[in-house]
């Protein structure tokens, strides 16, 4: 009997671990898995419990070791992190949506019919608006003037954002009703005058002498706008997005759709510069949700490279008179710093020229003196002397840029730079060698959403036509690893959000995109039509 006892005590172990497996969820087998991780490793399954990564390897030991509520086998079909944009206007997108589009619009004369076709289909509008319009890419590539929209538009205002959003272009009853002659000036900012008069072109801080009659949207309006930017976003992979300069009251409309379940995609929300902020903000101190972070300011150092407004250390090279300017002083933006940096709150500045990008650096660099955990970023980072390259790595400063800039302004930067000062814009490589790592984002909606446009864009340094047929300045191309990473695990990093996504390792929030293609395997030239076939946020699929 003792015997008997002994044998069945031994067998006990393993009889009880035939029906002793764990639960999921969801058990994802057979697919090319990048999971990002610190190793870059991959992996052909794994497990989700709860909206997290519980599990991640082989798909035999995963079905072994999981019973799931659900099982997928993938086919092969390649998994990769959810996609991050750290640098983008979620809300903004939403806006354009509710204007009229004039992004690639090939002349002055197309933008009118563009408008009027707008305006057939919205006649009531108090106000026309719309955004997208770029000079650069016309025949005749000076700033447009008013007279064509008032021809057209005789009695109804009209407001048309730059694609870069650093110029608005306005009629002459838009410049009536905001009281605009050639005598107004603002500091950061032109009234573009020709033969001393308003032309309806307004160059940064200028911008508000309009916005600040533009009718405002409710919080209504603004639920809806960030639905269908939501809508937009997930179809591409996207899963966490940034608000790169929100208000206070947006940021809570944001959190509250978030906790209502309306809102799904996860935001990196920075706060909007100025003083009611700052003390707002200051005082609440960061904080993070399950789907929100608020734990940065946006400061702009200066405008767009496109519009003449970036601030250069020498002048333009295709307009003489002028290098542009700052949109705050010099002795005001170390005075924001110094307030970011007696906080816990980071400081992402927007600095395209070389000289606000020389600027903030040794600002950043006076405060933060060396190696540091408080990934304090330069927003865009496009234009780079060659001796400031090096401030990026000393002072552990982040560059947060957008590979399409590259493409898209390729055709026209060395106009306005010159072959020289070209070399140290868009020069990823260069600045990702400086910390190890750099974050990828689009800038949407200045930019196409997809974020695989910023992919290609890159590693390729070619446009949608494969233009270029070398690359444009290649030798600032990055690896395909090094372009994952940057939408990926670096870009959560960037946000303070490493530990909670970025990467597909047990622990981590289940945010996963799958596509119709390995963009890790696939020749150039089609990197730019794979399509996301399924999009995951905590577990749940959204797409």
């Amino acid at each position: 009997m003792n015997r008997f006892f002994l044998l069945l005590s031994a067998f006990l172990p393993v009889l009880t671990g035939c029906s002793s497996k764990k639960k999921a969820d969801l058990l994802i087998t057979n697919a090319r898995i990048y999971t990002a991780d610190s190793s870059f490793s991959t992996a052909e399954a794994f497990a989700i419990k709860e909206g997290k990564f519980v599990a991640v390897g082989s798909a035999k030991a995963l079905l072994d070791q999981y019973d799931a509520d659900s099982t997928a086998d993938l086919d092969g079909q390649p998994i990769y992190p959810g996609f991050y944009d750290p640098h983008a206007h979620f809300l903004g997108l939403g806006q354009v949506l509710d204007q009229a589009d004039l992004v690639g619009a090939e002349s002055y004369d197309e933008v009118i019919d563009r408008l009027k076709a707008f305006h057939q289909k919205h006649p009531d509008v108090l106000w026309i608006t719309g955004r997208g319009w770029d000079q650069n890419d016309w025949a005749e590539k000076a700033f447009p003037t008013k007279e064509k929209l008032d021809a057209a538009f005789p009695n109804v205002p009209v407001a048309l954002m730059r694609v870069d959003g650093h110029a608005l272009l306005v009629n002459s009853k838009a410049l009536r009703l905001a009281q605009i002659t050639a005598g107004s000036k603002l500091t950061g900012g032109e009234v573009v005058l020709a033969n001393g008069q308003p032309t309806g072109v307004l160059v940064d801080n200028a911008m508000q002498l309009v916005k600040r009659i533009l009718p405002r949207p409710d919080n209504a309006d603004k639920a809806r706008m960030l639905l269908a930017a939501q809508a937009a976003c997930v179809k591409l992979g996207l899963t966490t997005v940034s608000d790169a300069g929100i208000s206070p009251d947006e940021i809570n409309l944001i959190d509250s759709l978030h906790k209502a379940g309306r809102l799904k995609i996860r935001d990196y929300a920075m706060v909007s510069l100025g003083e009611p902020n700052l003390n707002y903000f200051l005082k609440r101190g960061p904080f993070q949700t399950d789907r929100l972070t608020v734990r940065s300011f946006k400061l702009y150092a200066d405008g767009a490279l496109g519009s003449r407004g970036a601030c250069l250390r020498k002048p333009y090279s295709d307009r003489r008179e002028t290098g542009g300017f700052l949109l705050l002083s010099p002795a005001e933006l170390e005075r924001v710093t110094k307030l970011l940096y007696a906080s816990n709150f980071q400081a992402n500045t927007h600095c395209i020229g070389d000289s606000a990008n020389h600027l903030m650096l040794d600002l950043y660099g006076k405060l933060l003196q060396k190696a540091n955990n408080r990934r304090w970023r330069i927003e865009h980072a496009q234009v780079v002397s060659p001796e400031d390259f090096w401030k990026f790595g000393r002072y552990s400063i982040i560059p947060s840029v957008q590979p399409t800039h590259a493409t898209s302004d390729m055709y026209w930067a060395g106009d306005r730079l010159g072959a020289i000062r070209v070399k140290g814009a868009y020069a990823f490589k260069d600045l990702m060698k400086q910390n190890g790592m750099i974050a990828f984002g689009s800038d949407f909606p200045v930019e196409a959403v997809n974020p695989l446009f910023g992919f290609h864009a890159a590693v390729v340094r070619q446009d949608a036509k494969n233009f270029p047929a070398k690359g444009y300045q290649m030798e600032n191309a990055v690896d395909r690893k090094s372009a994952l990473l940057a939408m990926t695990r670096w870009a959560a990093y960037a946000n303070f959000e490493d530990q909670l996504r970025g990467s597909i390792s047990p622990g981590k929030q289940a945010d996963f995109v799958v596509l119709d293609q390995d963009i890790m395997t696939v020749p150039n030239p089609q990197l730019r039509q794979t399509k996301v076939k399924q999009t995951w946020i905590g577990g749940e699929r959204v797409y």
